[in-house]
């Protein structure tokens, strides 16, 4: 049965030439089941791809010692009658075509099971490889023709013009600047935060998953460096306003108790989804995200901390491996259409400059993330290169048993600035924050109160950072700078 369904396909084709390029939209040589048939389905697509006959004669020619094509297998073909619906026969050849590598699969991993050098890990990734590309090899989406895409236009014009011009049509960051930039995250964009370390990115990323939240949308967040505690206490720092040093100790007035179990019952009933498996790969990912999007269709937003952290299923150098990645990243947002923040390291480098604002050529293994990146945001705040630099002068004083008076003084509210690097759809440019170090949170300049500045004073003696409040506060605290 199996026999006579491929050489009607391959008999259409010699009657028909034409139906080529739409079969081999659906099938691959690899899909016929006879070995032969395959090597004479690779040849009619060689001959197409060549400009040549796609006959007899022109297959034979084909023939060699790999790839052996009889003419008696070619007469086979021609004495087939022809079909002129080949839909209901692709189908099958597919369906025997997955059977066919399902079963070769199961024989790999029970193999690789008895293998005392590959490791469990090993074998997950490779399942979860071998899954993916076994089914989606044979989506296929048609092309869509001008009317189709003239009326989807409009149609999309028409929702924007209903909801009152208004500049946000994608995932609210949470910033009314970059809102204005990028017209928020828009479904199947795929945004780099990028920074030094300290800068606050993932903290920024938080601020951005709360703002979805807020705005009734689910978020699934995978952590490869932080857990899903720490995760939890910035959050919740951020939502509340309370250091984060004091809740990490537990150090809260009654008032600050009551609107910590405000913000924790809030955060309890939200839509988010956390997973901070620390060796997660891209195929895990991917499984991951397609599980738990068609368990919550409101998730509409993930984010990976980051990006670096991840590895692919198969052994290949860095560049490589970060490539497929970051491509997978793109695919993934596409096909789930939700936007997807990946957090990225920057390279050391860009700290021997003068101006160590970041570039786009400061991403390490930038080439694959650049390209497949829809927008590239860098956190960037100056006063944390100040306080390092006047670090480094006193220490250098000290070793020279030299006295050195530093003038930069710490404060609570810092500027921030969000350098807009890549916008594929949209301006580049920057967006200026204001940074809230006690509580790890960002907020628009906007909404900075001068009022309650809050300034911390070195001292020689106690190198812990002093915690002055404004003047009319009635009690003072102690704390250690987060590390962010």
């Amino acid at each position: 049965m199996q026999l006579q369904i491929e050489r009607a396909v391959l008999s259409s084709i010699l009657f028909d030439p034409e139906q080529l390029d739409s079969i081999a939209e659906s099938l691959v040589a690899e899909d016929f089941a006879y070995t032969p048939h395959q090597n004479i389905f690779a040849a009619m697509l060689e001959l197409r791809h060549t400009d040549r006959p796609i006959d007899e004669e022109f297959i034979l020619k084909l023939s060699t010692k790999a790839r052996p094509i009889a003419q008696e297998e070619i007469l086979n073909i021609l004495t087939t009658s022809p079909i002129s619906d080949l839909k209901s026969y692709i189908k099958e050849i597919i369906e025997s075509s997955n059977k066919r590598k399902l079963h070769s699969f199961a024989m790999k991993i029970n193999q690789s099971a008895t293998d005392s050098e590959t490791s469990s890990q090993e074998i997950i990734d490779y399942l979860q490889s071998e899954l993916y590309k076994i089914t989606n090899i044979h989506q296929n989406k048609e092309f869509q023709d001008s009317k189709q895409v003239v009326e989807a236009t409009l149609e999309y014009i028409e929702e924007m013009k209903k909801r009152g011009n208004t500049l946000l049509i994608g995932v609210d960051t949470g910033f009314a600047g970059l809102n204005k930039m990028t017209t928020g995250f828009n479904k199947g964009d795929l945004i780099i935060v990028a920074a030094r370390p300290a800068m606050g990115k993932t903290t920024l990323v938080l601020n951005m998953a709360q703002k979805a939240l807020d705005t009734g949308k689910g978020v699934a967040f995978f952590s490869l460096e932080m857990p899903a505690e720490q995760l939890m206490l910035r959050m919740l720092a951020a939502k509340t306003s309370i250091a984060l040093q004091n809740l990490r100790v537990g150090n809260l007035q009654d008032e600050e108790w009551t609107n910590l179990a405000r913000a924790a019952e809030i955060m309890g009933k939200a839509p988010l989804f956390i997973d901070d498996n620390s060796l997660l790969t891209i195929h895990q990912l991917r499984s991951k995200l397609r599980k738990i999007k068609s368990k919550h269709p409101e998730i509409g937003l993930a984010v990976i901390d980051y990006l670096q952290l991840m590895s692919s299923a198969n052994n290949k150098d860095r560049h490589q491996e970060v490539s497929e990645i970051s491509r997978g990243l793109k695919m993934i947002a596409r096909e789930l259409e939700i936007p997807i923040i990946a957090l990225s390291q920057l390279n050391r480098s860009l700290e021997s400059r003068s101006d160590r604002r970041p570039m786009l050529s400061d991403l390490r293994e930038s080439g694959s993330i650049e390209q497949d990146a829809d927008i590239i945001l860098f956190v960037y705040r100056d006063a944390v290169y100040k306080q390092k630099d006047e670090k480094e002068k006193e220490e250098a004083a000290k070793k020279e048993n030299k006295e050195y008076k530093s003038t930069y003084i710490p404060r609570n509210e810092e500027e921030a600035e969000i350098i807009i690097g890549k916008q594929r759809n949209g301006p580049t440019g920057m967006v200026k924050l204001t940074f809230h170090k006690h509580c790890t949170r960002f907020v628009d300049l906007a909404d900075t109160n001068p009022a309650l500045e809050i300034v911390y004073e070195q001292t020689a003696q106690n190198t812990q950072t002093q915690f002055t409040p404004p003047s009319n506060s009635e009690s003072t605290s102690s704390i250690d700078m987060p590390q962010i």
